[in-house]
């Protein structure tokens, strides 16, 4: 397979900065907005319209929608990466740990927790040592290193190999199982490559997805085990959605197909690859949502499909406005989300952080 070798295309940092912006605001609101759906098996989306359409329209009165761990976590990401300058696992730790205890309502896993306990006792001396004790050694599989994962993509986008080294590294602190780290690596570089793309020169879905599997394939080996059927189970699920996209049939079996085959659970390898399908599937129309946004189309089609609405909707948000950037995001959209104001002066400060010499 031909590699593609990744490079941040030159772009003026007012552009830049819109981006960083777009990427952490698409990470909240994909979040708040889907946290009222997780779990359904399904969405109506004539429900789901009036939802969106409600939000985005005039201004009403209404609770704001609350963010969940999802956001918590990524907030956590950001402001150590500011505060140390590149990735510290202690400080980070400690972050995660502090969160928790100041607010733990906002719908943390059981496991997590149990190493938040751990690192808390231990007072964060090991950072990585709960996490491999998880699940008998074999530690989670799960999408929480890739939910919160977005900050280390923008801090290092002028170092793909660093890149790389800590978006896994920062999954470790909770996912040691290989499927949970490389789930993380993959939104990380979905991020990325969304930063670099301009919307004005257009996407090629299809290219975006090689270049993904492309990329994939230099770190996805074959040390999964032999309970796996594929040794590298991510380029996997990327060719299923690189099919996705140009399959026949009605929406509703497509739809069908999507929830059956990449998967819409918590498990990383059935929600990220979604994620990256639901940025690219917006792209272009979709039948029942009814927008000319392409970044609201995103979170509108990854909350359509159900499950873990929230942490897809998310990942999908980050990559969306990675791509897109701050302008494509309804100023209502984010007024009705709590933390806006604050993930986006993150946004501000990690750029800054991660561009002084």
């Amino acid at each position: 397979m031909q590699r593609i070798l990744p490079v941040m295309t030159k772009m003026d940092l007012s552009t830049l900065s819109q981006k960083f912006r777009g990427c952490m605001l698409g990470s909240l609101l994909g979040d708040c907005l889907g946290a009222p759906y997780e779990g359904d098996s399904s969405v109506s989306k004539a429900v789901l319209q009036q939802y969106f359409d409600k939000i985005e329209g005039p201004p009403f009165k209404a609770p704001i929608k609350q963010y969940t761990d999802d956001t918590a976590m990524t907030k956590c990401v950001a402001e150590s990466l500011i505060d140390c300058r590149g990735f510290d696992p202690q400080d980070m730790a400690k972050k995660f740990v502090k969160e928790f205890f100041a607010s733990p309502r906002r719908g943390y896993g059981q496991n997590v927790v149990r190493v938040f306990m751990k690192l808390k006792d231990q007072k964060c001396e090991d950072p990585f040592g709960p996490a491999k004790e998880q699940f008998d050694g074999a530690g989670s599989l799960g999408n929480g290193g890739a939910m919160r994962v977005a900050p280390v993509a923008l801090f290092y986008h002028q170092d793909y190999p660093a890149l790389i080294e800590k978006a896994r590294k920062s999954a470790l602190l909770t996912h040691t199982n290989k499927l949970g780290r490389d789930g993380a690596i993959l939104q990380a570089i979905a991020v990325y490559q969304g930063l670099q793309s301009i919307p004005s020169e257009g996407i090629d879905a299809t290219t975006f997805i090689k270049e993904l599997m492309n990329k994939m394939h230099e770190i996805e080996d074959d040390d999964y085990g032999v309970e796996m059927e594929e040794c590298r189970p991510y380029q996997k699920q990327l060719s299923v959605a690189l099919d996705l996209l140009d399959a026949d049939g009605s929406p509703d079996d497509i739809n069908t197909k999507v929830c059956d085959l990449l998967g819409t659970n918590i498990a990383a390898l059935y929600s990220v690859p979604t994620a990256v399908f639901c940025f690219l599937r917006a792209l272009r129309p979709i039948p029942d949502i009814e927008t000319e946004n392409p970044f609201r189309r995103t979170l509108q089609y990854a909350i359509s499909l159900g499950g873990d609405t929230d942490t897809i909707a998310s990942m999908a948000g980050a990559i969306a406005g990675a791509y897109y950037g701050q302008s494509a995001i309804s100023e209502s959209l984010q007024r009705h989300c709590e933390g806006h104001a604050e993930v986006m002066d993150l946004a501000d400060r990690l750029m800054a952080a991660c561009n002084k010499p």
